[in-house]
């Protein structure tokens, strides 16, 4: 944890090679230099209702990024397998890519926190603090829950079951914050946004449409 380093607007996005879950091959950041900028999300795994959301959201205004001359590119912490046949049924109009072990969440410095008994946000939160958080970003429930609870939820009331791979990747990385970055043609990371940075009750809250646009069309 000492190490640790969150990659900020100016630093070079580090490349990654990883498998593409809606086509044939891999996928590189390297894909896109010299050609477009994109917009870099790191995800959960599929177990996270809110990240499911995000990416229909960012599906939803990829003619709008487009105009601003920007591509999309979504990591989902999940195996190829597991996210081929969860994409098959709910095609989206992102590429994406498949890190079962968020490797790339690592490579540009997004936290993971541990619970303990040591506070230090968002590396490390004591028990207590992440029982007392409350959320409800999206409006959906009729109050807002703790994160576990509110997941649970509204994974039941969308009829959504976990696999074993679900369970897994949740165990072994259940803690995982979520990432956006966008990184210019020259590959430099020119807007970032890393999930509740700044305080652990912003848990699974996301940017908006409007901070998205604005970013892409800042560039």
């Amino acid at each position: 944890m000492s190490s640790f380093r969150r990659l900020e607007p100016g630093d070079r996005g580090p490349d990654f090679t990883l498998p593409a879950v809606n086509r044939e091959g891999v996928v590189s950041l390297a894909d896109f230099r010299g050609k477009r900028p994109v917009l870099l999300g790191l995800f959960r795994g599929l177990h996270c209702p809110f990240c499911r959301r995000q990416l229909v959201q960012l599906a939803a205004m990829q003619e709008q990024l487009k105009r601003a001359g920007v591509e999309t590119l979504g990591v989902v912490n999940t195996t190829l397998d597991r996210a081929r046949l969860y994409f098959k049924y709910r095609p989206t109009r992102i590429l994406l890519a498949a890190d079962p072990e968020a490797s790339t969440h690592r490579l540009f410095g997004v936290p993971a926190f541990e619970l303990g008994e040591v506070s230090g946000w968002p590396l490390r939160a004591t028990s207590e603090e992440f029982g007392a958080v409350r959320i409800n970003p999206t409006g959906e429930l009729p109050a807002a829950l703790q994160p576990m609870e509110a997941n649970d939820e509204l994974n039941r009331r969308e009829g959504f079951q976990l696999t074993e791979v679900d369970q897994q990747i949740f165990a072994a990385h259940g803690t995982q914050l979520a990432g956006h970055f966008l990184i210019d043609r020259e590959g430099i990371i020119r807007w970032t946004h890393i999930e509740a940075w700044e305080r652990i009750a912003d848990l699974t809250t996301f940017p908006t449409e409007d901070e998205f646009l604005a970013a892409a069309r800042s560039l």
